[in-house]
């Protein structure tokens, strides 16, 4: 059913990052539990009416890089992305261990780059570590340059998303992370430029922002256990148990809606409880359906007394 001007996206992803999940009840910080950001993260996924066909996590999966975290995390996502039919793509973050987490994750221990191509139906998503062994900081190898030139040289049906953990971002609200930002930036743009990628998905931040790479789109999704502030005149950074969040990717087929391009929709969902303030329940579909568009919009769109009384009564 197509209400407005485009069509319904080819394909809908859902972006997490940055659980950083333990293996026992310890606290980030001595207080913040990541577990509930977490579960609630997923519940918001099961309750998606259009359900993902892919959900990537990039990076911080495990805070501490322990065996049973990445057990745990396995054990919480799989029933999910079984009962979504969603595949799973996990990419590596600083506070991962490659060995572990190849091994739980992957059934292969190894300690070299976690780089994985994933299909997605005919959209390609690449999996790009980005991590230095033993520190925070990220870069990429000129091996893995290499290897991803190699991977992009053939255009997939659907274009490609690359998923990292350290973002290819200017970081002017929080210069903390700027210490610990992706080097080599410079390298990576021209192996990007010119290529099929549509998006890159990252974290590492703890907050939602976006700008473009070599032309392309970069979403940064947020993470489910805390959040970081932008800095005060009073704090080099901060941090807060607050305002978690979910991104989801939706994106359309070439000149959808009949516009020049294939749109990449980037949304932040938030994932903290709140109260519902207004809303329509889903049975309003079903007397919206056999409606002409221009009364839809008569109904929706028009202002006055009237109109707005007969919307209060769609509510129920």
């Amino acid at each position: 059913m197509q209400f407005g001007q485009y069509p319904a996206p080819r394909h809908t992803i859902a972006h997490l990052s940055d659980p950083h999940l333990y293996a026992g009840d310890r606290r980030i910080f001595g207080t913040v539990d990541p577990a509930p950001g977490f579960e609630r993260a997923l519940e918001r996924l099961r309750a998606m009416t259009v359900p993902p066909q892919a959900i990537v996590f990039t990076g911080d999966l495990a805070d501490l890089g322990e065996r049973d975290a990445y057990l745990r995390l396995r054990e919480q996502v799989e029933p999910v992305a079984a009962d979504l039919g969603a595949e799973i793509v996990w990419v590596m973050g600083n506070h991962d261990e490659r060995e572990v987490y190849s091994e739980v994750l992957f059934g292969e221990a190894s300690d070299e780059p976690q780089d994985r191509v994933y299909d997605i139906a005919g959209l390609r998503i690449v999996a790009l570590d980005t991590t230095v062994p033993g520190w925070h900081h990220g870069e990429i190898t000129d091996a893995q340059l290499n290897w991803l030139r190699d991977v992009l040289a053939e255009p997939a049906p659907h274009g490609t998303l690359l998923a990292m953990h350290h973002p290819p971002v200017p970081l002017p609200l929080n210069e903390a992370s700027v210490i610990i930002e992706l080097d080599g930036q410079d390298r990576l743009a021209p192996v990007l430029a010119g290529t099929d990628v549509r998006a890159v998905l990252a974290g590492h931040l703890h907050y939602s922002t976006s700008t473009t790479f070599a032309g392309i789109p970069v979403s940064v999704a947020s993470a489910s256990c805390y959040t970081a502030a932008p800095a005060t005149l009073d704090r080099y950074s901060a941090s807060v148990d607050g305002h978690q969040a979910i991104s989801l990717v939706h994106l359309y087929d070439e000149d959808a809606g009949g516009v020049p391009g294939a749109p990449v929709v980037h949304t932040t969902v938030p994932i903290g409880e709140a109260p519902e303030v207004a809303g329509f329940p889903s049975s309003v579909l079903e007397k919206l359906a056999p409606m002409t568009p221009a009364e839809r919009r008569d109904l929706f769109s028009r202002k006055g007394k009237a109109a707005r009384a007969l919307r209060r009564q769609l509510r129920g």
